[in-house]
């Protein structure tokens, strides 16, 4: 018998199985660079990358503005928790192919059991899981290329880049952001920390050196995932104490939006009407995200956490090169604050966008909710189309948002999920490259016809392989 060492065996056959790639159907433009460019380059932007080559589409780039691999994304950057928040199970940058799944690719290096015994995916290994997938899969990723300006102009897109500190420009028929929680908007800093210097506070979403904050008092305001792994980091790291600030009055899980294990509202959630989709949006930020069971006990491990409940900053400045914080009716003093306190998201904020965001429809421009569901921060996510495309506020102002596809969590209020999380993929990624493969076809229709129907095809054979068989009328006889 022979023993199969190559872990990477299954993956191999199961592609050898599927076939070659198509070859790029999408008609060549001399002014075009890139049929598709991919902003971001983690697992949605490699997820992208292997399903638009399997649908044949090329000329496809990913850039992303991260010095390298290491450094994109959030799992070995801004991530700080110990284990993924998602079952391990969910289908994800596989693409309904087993052996590129996360189970196939862990089992493969450690074996079923030491699946079996995870609970939920450590995060470096996640990590180490799509590195694989990008190497495996040959997807190239641009590195140290920042998109500055996309400047609409008729039939495409100039990108407006810096590569490697150095500005270039290149253009695209169809743009991708798979670039995560900042990519339509950014980290939000609560009003209260205005007065107080930007050295002595950090965003959850920042590069923080916790080894700094060792025999350090520290603040952290917010009580979601993210509040918690960056207390956990900052305890580990020897702080002198910690005290984490939650506005609500309880950390409890509580069942408000339900989509993922539930195929009928995961499959069909888009297609709910406006206000249904509103009211869970809604419903969602007013109990608001709350961390995993083990993000909770990371921290309680250790005496000197201290959580405060019902205790929102009322005001916070700087005396002495230190935090002097009012929170109810008591006074606090910090050496350091933590703003656990999520992203906001809002088009009209990225500079990238500043030549068009004034066309986006968002979604207080299509849906008006009753005055007991106003919410500020919803009304200006962007309304976007079953493709995760743009829409135009004015019909007919700006025909090109149809071009523009987002996938990141500014999808929220329209798709009911954290989009571009493992969650997503399975339902949106095939949508967007549906949309995609369907627009760049019929942009060039009469290319395609002429193709589909030309004559000067090669045959696939010639005649004389049937030559001898065809049937020839025996010479009639004539009798006398």
């Amino acid at each position: 018998m022979t023993t199969i060492t190559d872990p990477d065996f299954a993956a191999r056959e199961a592609l050898r199985l599927l076939g070659p790639d198509p070859e790029n159907w999408v008609s060549d433009r001399p002014d075009i660079d890139h049929n598709v460019t991919i902003v971001g380059g983690s697992g949605s932007g490699s997820t992208f990358a292997f399903a638009l080559r399997r649908a044949g589409i090329g000329r496809v780039t990913i850039i992303d503005e991260a010095l390298d691999e290491a450094h994109a994304g959030v799992w070995l950057t801004r991530a700080r928790m110990k284990k993924l928040r998602t079952p391990k199970n969910l289908p994800g940058p596989e693409l309904g192919i087993p052996a590129l799944s996360f189970q196939a690719w862990y089992e493969a290096r450690h074996g079923v059991e030491a699946y079996a015994a995870l609970d939920r995916i450590p995060r470096v290994v996640w990590a180490e899981y799509l590195s694989w997938y990008r190497h495996f899969l040959n997807i190239a990723v641009r590195y140290q290329t920042k998109l500055v300006r996309i400047e609409p102009v008729e039939g495409l897109f100039r990108l407006h880049l810096e590569v490697n500190g150095v500005a270039q420009v290149e253009t695209t028929r169809k743009i991708i952001f798979a670039n995560g929680v900042g990519g339509t908007g950014g980290p939000y800093i609560p009003p209260v920390l205005a007065s107080v210097p930007r050295s002595l506070y950090a965003h959850t979403a920042d590069e923080i050196d916790f080894g700094g904050l060792r025999g350090k008092t520290v603040a952290v305001l917010g009580s979601a995932a993210s509040a918690f792994d960056a207390a956990g980091v900052a305890l580990e790291s020897g702080a002198k104490a910690v005290h984490l600030f939650a506005r609500r009055s309880a950390i409890a899980s509580l069942p408000v939006i339900r989509v993922r294990g539930y195929p009928g509202a995961y499959y069909n959630y888009p297609q709910l009407p406006d206000a249904a989709r509103w009211f869970q949006a809604w419903r969602f930020n007013q109990v608001g995200s709350t961390p995993p069971p083990d993000a909770i006990e990371r921290v309680i491990a250790f005496s000197n956490f201290h959580l405060h409940l019902s205790a929102p900053w009322r005001d916070a400045k700087d005396q002495g090169n230190h935090i002097i914080a009012q929170v109810n009716d008591d006074v606090f003093e910090f050496d350091f604050a933590i703003a656990g306190t999520g992203y906001f998201v809002d088009p009209t904020k990225r500079p990238e966008l500043a030549d068009f965001a004034h066309h986006i429809a968002l979604w207080r421009d299509r849906y008006q909710p009753p005055t007991d569901q106003d919410d500020d921060k919803l009304s200006t996510y962007p309304y976007l189309g079953s493709a995760h495309e743009y829409q135009e506020k004015v019909p007919g102002s700006a025909s090109y948002l149809k071009d523009i596809h987002i996938f990141n969590p500014a999808g929220f209020v329209s798709f009911g999920l954290p989009i571009g999380d493992v969650p997503s993929i399975r339902r949106d990624v095939s949508a967007v490259v549906t949309r995609i493969s369907h627009d760049l076809f019929f942009a060039d229709w009469s290319i395609h016809e002429a193709r589909i129907t030309s004559d000067n095809i090669a045959p696939d054979f010639d005649p004389s392989v049937y030559a001898a068989a065809v049937w020839k009328q025996p010479a009639k006889v004539t009798l006398t």
